[in-house]
Order: structure tokens, then sequence, then C-alpha cells
């Protein structure tokens, strides 16, 4: 019982070692465990990590390649990340691929609750920090090889990094406002313009609202700021346009830049003005549920007459208020920024889930330490909790509504999957009635972690079934008998590319003339899909050579 004592009692003298460890050990499973015992998904991860490993390989750092063309959309920063943990961990696989984004998402999480802890209380900071760590989209893409979460977390710390000027010392503000521009920089190398506009428009709004816009502009802020930013974007910016221009300038800054956010023809992804705001209805789940209803509180308890004698004064507000103020300023002015474009793809709006974890971190510390919002987060977890429950009965009846073939596919996966929804929809409602906030809170995070460290393989196995086992296949038997790869009309699939290991030939455009010209070349394996077999391939003499589920492997007599 003395060991248990000095334990406690040794526990709460470092109450901070103890929740960083803690955390710790929960980003580990959220984002780190089993990254690496899943293949790459088509069509981005194999695609920049393709481009990572040739990059590796010739040690050409500047210049990004794809299959032997030249690719002038992204800035390199995802790629040099990439080529570091090859370094480090003396290998290119799965797990070195995804090892940087994962810890792109764990600095993120911890950037989140070192600024809540510092502004607000350790509680909410531990809060925050877990909001965003188990927001859906926010998981699958900090484990996921692909260039949106090294923007968003670069543009997080710019600007969490700006917030906290209003916060700190005097003598310490200069620091924060010159890894704020350290930091925009770095955004700008990771993915151009949009790491520029989005701390800088946030910042600016900022600092109207406090009125500390002439502050921002003495020379010991600004020249400074400026010169570390400059440092980090012209270099490889200016050596592109002096080695590729014009093309560079044409593809990189017109096409890529400019013309996606005035038009969507170039890469077909147009999407209506809302199409963001319904993509954070399944982007923060399980928080959802209590977001609707605390928003439905507000909505229910507003009034109009709160604007009469309206005065408002930012500098006047305490710390949490401003830290509020703050985040929801940043999460309209991202929000607006990416609805304004005429591009649209559900992995832009990222940055946004760091300041909507911070505000939805105020309710729940509410609900948490003083019951504010009990009735609506209750009423949310009921929701919630029986459609988790729902959702496990019905999967228990999967063999009497499924196609067979797809029942099969999805049956490994199924038992786990319906024991963690049961357990989060049970547990859940259980802490909801027995008036355990924190036992809410913490079900919602332990659900999110168990799917995320142990079904997510399942999930990508499943994915896999549909198309992409094949092309793996295919370019692994390829890779073994040394015999060129050519992709038939599937250009964006680019697993090909990456587990066969050297260049492949894709023909983008469908003809029967086209593919009786390869075939009659009799020197290559051609990958094709089988419904374009049936369309094209018609009177024309080839043999198979594998043969998956959606696709087939052919080369001529």
């Amino acid at each position: 019982m003395n060991a248990i004592t000095r334990t406690l009692d040794f526990v709460k003298k470092h109450p901070e070692w103890f929740t960083v460890l803690g955390l710790c050990i929960l980003f580990y499973f959220i984002f780190f465990h089993n990254i690496g015992n899943y293949p790459l998904m088509d069509v981005d991860e194999t695609r920049y990590v393709s481009m990572a490993r040739d990059m590796f390989h010739t040690k050409d750092f500047m210049t990004l390649i794809l299959d032997d063309d030249y690719f002038f959309e992204k800035p390199p920063l995802f790629f040099w990340g990439e080529c570091i943990s090859f370094a480090v961990f003396g290998k290119i696989n799965e797990f070195t691929a995804r090892f940087p984004v994962a810890l792109y998402g764990t600095l993120t999480c911890f950037l989140t609750y070192f600024m809540g802890r510092k502004i607000v209380s350790r509680n909410y900071g531990v809060v925050s920090s877990l909001i965003l760590a188990t927001c859906f989209e926010f998981v699958i893409l900090a484990k996921f090889a692909i260039l949106d979460i090294v923007v968003s977390t670069c543009v997080a710390f710019s600007i969490m990094l700006g917030f906290l000027t209003f916060f700190c010392k005097e003598e310490n503000k200069k620091f924060c406002i010159w890894l704020f521009y350290i930091f925009s920089g770095l955004a700008v190398m990771a993915k151009g313009i949009p790491g520029f506009v989005l701390p800088f428009g946030v910042m600016f709004f900022a600092l109207l609202l406090a009125d500390k816009v002439k502050s921002a502009l003495k020379p010991k802020y600004l020249l400074v700021g400026l010169t570390f930013f400059l440092l980090i974007v012209l270099p490889w910016h200016l050596l592109m346009l002096k080695i590729h221009n014009p093309v560079f300038y044409e593809e990189y800054i017109i096409k890529h830049h400019l013309a996606r956010f005035f038009t969507s023809n170039d890469i077909d992804r147009s999407e209506p003005v809302w199409f963001y705001f319904v993509n954070l209805i399944w982007g923060m789940v399980p928080w959802i549920f209590s977001a609707l209803a605390i928003v439905a509180v507000k909505c229910k308890n507003f009034r109009l007459e709160i604007f009469k004698n309206f005065k408002f004064n930012f500098n006047e507000l305490d710390d949490a208020k401003k830290y509020l103020i703050l985040n929801w300023l940043a999460a309209i002015f991202i929000l607006l920024f990416f609805s304004s474009s005429s591009t649209k793809l559900i992995t832009y709006i990222l940055p946004v889930y760091v300041h909507l974890a911070c505000i939805l971190g105020f309710a729940w510390l509410g609900y948490i330490e003083s019951g504010k919002y009990k009735k609506a987060i209750n009423i949310s977890v009921y929701i919630w909790g029986g459609f988790c429950i729902f959702l496990a009965v019905a999967a228990l009846f999967t063999p009497l509504f499924l196609p067979e073939w797809l029942y099969n596919d999805i049956y490994q996966a199924k038992w786990l999957c319906i024991g963690f929804v049961a357990f989060c929809g049970i547990s859940s409602i259980l802490c909801a009635i027995k008036h355990k906030p924190w036992g809410v809170f913490f079900t919602y995070v332990i659900f999110t972690m168990l799917v995320s460290a142990f079904c997510t393989k399942q999930f990508f196995l499943i994915d896999y079934k549909f198309g992409q086992n094949d092309l793996m296949e295919f370019a692994k038997y390829a890779h073994d008998t040394k015999d060129q790869l050519i992709s038939f009309g599937d250009t964006r699939r680019y697993s090909l590319l990456y587990y066969y290991g050297a260049h492949i030939k894709y023909i983008e455009e469908l003809t029967q003339d086209n593919l009786e010209e390869e075939l009659e070349k009799n020197d290559a394996l051609i990958s094709v899909k089988k419904k374009n077999l049936a369309k094209y391939g018609n009177g024309l003499k080839y043999k198979t050579v594998l043969e998956g589920r959606k696709y087939i492997l052919i080369r001529g007599k």
C-alpha cells in the first residue's frame, strides 16, 4: 500500500510528465500503430512515395520527377521529409513512407495541447488535443503518405505561433513572430500559395481585431520575419525558374495555383460552395453530434437584442475568450478561402480541424468540469450511441442483404468492427446515464484509437480487393520477370509504378489500334481493365498472363 501511495504522490507532484506520457501513448496507437503493415494506397500514396523514392535514389533534391517526367504541381517539402525518413531508417517501405506524416499529425496535436495548456488550462489542452487527434478525417490523413498533413502542420504552427503573440511576454513576442514567418515559409514549400494565404490572412484579421496592425509592421518584426520567409521560399522557386522556365512558370504558378483556384477544368474537381461544410459532417466523427447539438442550443438561445448597445473590445477579454475568438476567426477564414476556390478536394480542408478542435474543446471542457451543455451533449451521446448499437446489430445480418462476394470481402474485419462499435455505443450511453463526463469523453477517444490502430489495416485490405490487389500482383510479377510493363487506359493508378519499381508506359488514349500496336511488339506485359479489353480487344491476338477481379495482364502471341 505504501508503494501505491508513494506512486500516487509522485504522479501528483509531476502531473505534466504523466500527462505528456499519456498523450504519447494515445498518439502512438492513433497515428503509428500498424502503419507499415498494409500496402500503399492508390492514387496519391503510391504516386508521391514513388517520386520520393526516385528523389532518394537520384540524389536530385530539387526537381520532382514522376515516372521519368517532370512534375511541377507541388513544392518539395513533403518529399524531403520522405527522403529523411528513408535515410534514418535505412530502407524504403510502407512504414518509412508513412512515418513522417504520422509524426506531423502527432506534432500538430501536441501543439494544440501546449497552446491550450498555456492559455487556458491543462485539462483544456488535453481535451482539445484529443478531439483533434480523433477527428475522423484528421486521423485518416495523418496515416496517409500525401502532402496535406504536411501543409496542415506548417499552417497550424504558423497560425498558433502568431496567436501566441497575444499572450506571451513582450520580450518573447519577436521570437513568436519570427517563427510565424518561418513556418509560413515552410507551408509554402509544402503546398505553394495556400501556405502563404492562410497564415497571413488569418493573422491580418487577428491583428485588425486587436488593433495591432501597426505594431506588427515594426522593422524588428516585419523585416527580420520577411527575411526568414524569403530565405526559405525563394531559393527553390528561383532555381526552378532558372532551370525549367517557362514550363515551371506555366505549370506550377499558372496552372496548378491560379487556374486551380479560379477554375476546375484541368482536374475536374468542381464542387458547390457548401461542399466543405458537408465534408465536415463525416470528417468530425465522432464529435460532430455534440457539435451540432451545441449549435442547436446556441441557435435556440439566440436573441436579436444582443446586438442592441453592443460593445466589443477584444483586448479587454480574458485569455480564454480571446483564444476562442481567434480560433473562430481562423476556422471561418480557412473555410471561406477553400470554399471560394473553384477546385475542391476533401483533403484541402484539413487545416481547419485544428481550430474546430480548439473551439469544441471549450464546450467539452465546460461539460466535463461544470455540466455546461449537459443536456445537449447527453442527447448527442444517446443519438451517437444508439446509432453505433444499430450499426453493430445490423452488421450481424449482413449475409442477408449483401452480395456473397462482398460479404466474403468484409468478413475478416466484421467481428472486430462490430465489437468496437458496440463498445462505443454501450459504454458512452452508460457513462452519460451515470453522469461520468470524463468517461463519455474518453469513450469517444478510445473508440477512435482502437479503430485507427486495429481496423485501418482491415479497411485498406478490403479496398485493395476492388482492383489494387490486381495491379500490385501484376507489378511484382513484371518486376520478377524483368518484363516491360504497360498500363492501358488507367493513368492514375500508380500501384503499378511503385511496386514495379521502374518506368511504366501509360497509354491514356483508349483505341483498338493503340492496343493492337502494343500487342504486336510482343515484348511487354500490358495491364488493362477487363471491360476495356472486352471493348477494344475483339479480334486481337493475345495471351492471358494473370487475371484478377478487375484487371487482366496480357501480352501478344
